[in-house]
């Protein structure tokens, strides 16, 4: 499916206007059918997703799981509320466009598919699948450090997409360089760090299921395909190592473990080599990011930044530029919402001029649930968005068809808000809240 377009000749119909995605909303009307995903609400397919996985609860836990009482989770959804759309009305938003450009390339959208980790619990054909309808939407994807596919399998599903690597950083600087070197030959033209996660943090559904997946070497697939990884542990790469089982049976490897298969026992080994080497609560500082800078040539940006003073801190390490995230709420219990962390990072005027010289790019993670949501963050001053667990959520029901409809239902929902709000492209909105929103206590 490739993405949609529309003209000025296109003929209106009731219930659309013009735009590249607002058409998606009459497609579905004409269809006179439910939507793919039997729902465009993000909360039935949050539902539907739970049911698709009925007999995978752990599974689907994971990805919906939170940090402690989950109190930064609902921080983020309830940040939004507090920024209310101010439409403008008996203007000429005909015809309008979400265009924008990140790092130089022009994207049809603001918006980017999040790095989630291990999709092969949620769908048999995990990243392949969100790589495949990223490329047939052209909108930017970013591979998790922790995916459940190769670097160059996701690639070549991605094929012309545009595409990003996330990093979870290994302790070894010549298995960091053999990373950085596979996504650059693989086409990924921007490197993500994630600094919020040098330890997994305190999640009580996972605890209480047992339910830990790379213990089982799944989601370590960029370890296990990696050169210099598997040499260190006197071993080649094996492209069989990329064929996960679906559903993913935590009890039915731990069977296997018992009985001795070697193939299993492998496997488990693997998992706790690379264990040593990522997301192992070894901390990183700004210190470290030298290293990134001098080996990789591209944009580098940084990955969990809510502070003030990191984000300032990213200005003057001469980094490229920041997601404002807390990881979806999944670290740490009881923390400021990103929202809440994006108004103040951009009313910072050391990150107001950086971003105004083209220098610094802030973009937005955690929360992101509807085109209303797009448009708040935006205002507040974020170049683009991340979306994450409503994809995933949508991969779960659809695969990659459900990926694409979900991405378009947001971006026909954004797209139709910025206009009904008195708006026709990004530049009127962005960095604008105290023109386009009010706040209320």
């Amino acid at each position: 499916m490739s993405a949609p377009s529309t003209t000025a000749e296109e003929p209106k119909s009731y219930g659309s206007a013009p735009g590249r995605w607002s058409g998606y909303m009459r497609e579905l009307f004409a269809s006179r059918r439910p939507p793919p995903l039997g729902s465009v609400d993000p909360e039935k397919i949050k539902s539907a997703a739970q049911e698709k996985l009925k007999d995978s609860p752990a599974a689907f836990g994971f990805v919906a799981a939170t940090a402690g009482s989950g109190e930064t989770y609902r921080n983020n959804r309830s940040a939004f509320a507090k920024w209310q759309i101010v439409p403008r009305m008996l203007r000429d938003t005909t015809h309008r466009s979400i265009e924008t450009t990140l790092f130089g390339v022009t994207i049809p959208a603001p918006l980017l598919l999040a790095p989630i980790g291990c999709q092969a619990i949620l769908h048999g054909d995990a990243e392949i699948a969100t790589a495949s309808a990223a490329c047939a939407l052209e909108i930017p994807m970013i591979l998790s450090g922790a995916a459940s596919r190769s670097i160059e399998a996701v690639a070549k599903a991605n094929g012309s997409g545009h595409r990003w690597y996330q990093l979870y950083w290994p302790v070894d600087e010549a298995i960091t360089l053999s990373i950085l070197s596979r996504a650059k030959s693989s086409g990924f033209s921007a490197l993500v760090v994630t600094v919020d996660t040098m330890a997994i943090g305190w999640r009580p559904y996972d605890i209480d299921a047992a339910f830990l997946p790379f213990t089982h070497s799944l989601g370590c697939q960029i370890a296990l395909s990696d050169p210099a990884f598997m040499q260190a542990q006197g071993l080649e790469v094996d492209p069989n190592d990329d064929n996960t089982e679906f559903p993913y049976d935590p009890t039915k490897v731990d069977e296997l473990i018992l009985k001795g298969d070697e193939k299993t026992k492998r496997a488990i080994r693997l998992a706790a080599a690379w264990g040593q080497q990522a997301v192992n609560g070894v901390f990183r500082t700004w210190e470290h990011i030298k290293f990134l800078k001098q080996n990789w040539k591209g944009p580098l940006i940084i990955k969990g930044i809510v502070s003030v003073e990191d984000a300032e801190a990213a200005v003057d390490n001469g980094v490229d530029g920041i997601v404002v995230s807390n990881h979806g709420g999944r670290q740490v219990d009881g923390a400021i919402s990103t929202l809440l962390a994006l108004e103040h990072i951009t009313a910072s005027p050391k990150v107001k001029d950086a971003q105004a010289s083209g220098k610094f790019t802030v973009l937005f993670d955690s929360g992101i649930r509807s085109g209303a949501d797009v448009f708040r963050a935006i205002a507040l001053g974020a170049q683009a968005v991340l979306l994450g667990r409503t994809y995933a959520y949508a991969l779960a029901v659809g695969g990659q068809a459900g990926v694409e409809a979900y991405v378009r239902s947001i971006l026909a929902d954004f797209e139709l808000t910025l206009g009904l709000s008195g708006y026709r492209s990004i530049a009127e909105i962005q960095g604008k809240a105290g023109e386009v929103m009010i706040k209320v206590q």
